[in-house]
C-alpha cells in the first residue's frame, strides 16, 4: 500500500461490524468483583466482629485477608496485567468504602468539611494497596512459570 491509503479496519478507533472491541487487558467484572470484597470491612462492624476481636486486630486482619484473596486469585489464575487490575480494584474498593461506610453508619464520624480529603486519602490508600497486591500477584505468577 504505497499510495498512503490505510484500510478502514486499520484506522485508529475503527472496527468492522460485528468485530469485538480491542482487549485492553483489564477484566472489568473481575475488578468489580475483587473490589466488592471491600464490604468485609463495614460488615466486620455490623456483625460485631470488630468488637469481638478488637479494633486494632480487625483493622489489620480484614485488609490482610482481602489482600491475600486478591493476590491468590490474580496470581494463581494468571490474570493478565495484575498490577493494573489490582490497582483498579483497590481504587474502586476505596471509593466503595467512602460511599458505603456513612450509609451503613459504621466507622468514625467524618466532618463534612473534611469529607473530600477523607475520600481522596481512602481512594488513594486503596489504589496503593492494590498496586502492592498487584505486584505481589505478578511475582507469584512469575515464580509459577515453568522453569521460573
Amino acid at each position: 500500500m504505497t499510495d498512503g491509503h490505510v484500510p478502514a479496519a486499520q484506522q485508529a478507533g475503527s472496527r468492522q461490524p460485528g468485530e469485538p472491541p480491542p482487549d485492553d487487558g483489564v477484566n472489568w467484572p473481575l475488578v468489580l468483583g475483587l473490589a466488592a470484597l471491600s464490604v468485609l470491612e463495614p460488615l466486620a462492624d455490623l456483625t460485631g466482629l470488630r468488637d469481638a476481636l478488637g479494633p486494632a486486630v480487625t483493622a489489620l486482619l480484614v485488609p490482610t485477608l482481602v489482600a491475600l484473596l486478591w493476590i491468590g486469585w490474580v496470581g494463581f489464575f494468571r490474570v493478565p496485567r495484575p498490577v493494573l487490575t489490582l490497582t483498579l480494584a483497590g481504587t474502586v474498593s476505596g471509593a466503595v468504602l467512602v460511599l458505603l461506610v456513612p450509609v451503613l453508619g459504621v466507622g468514625p464520624e467524618v466532618d463534612p468539611g473534611s469529607a473530600v480529603l477523607v475520600a481522596v486519602v481512602e481512594t488513594g490508600r486503596g489504589a496503593g494497596l492494590g498496586a502492592l497486591a498487584g505486584f505481589l500477584a505478578w511475582v507469584l505468577q512469575e515464580t509459577r512459570k515453568p522453569g521460573g
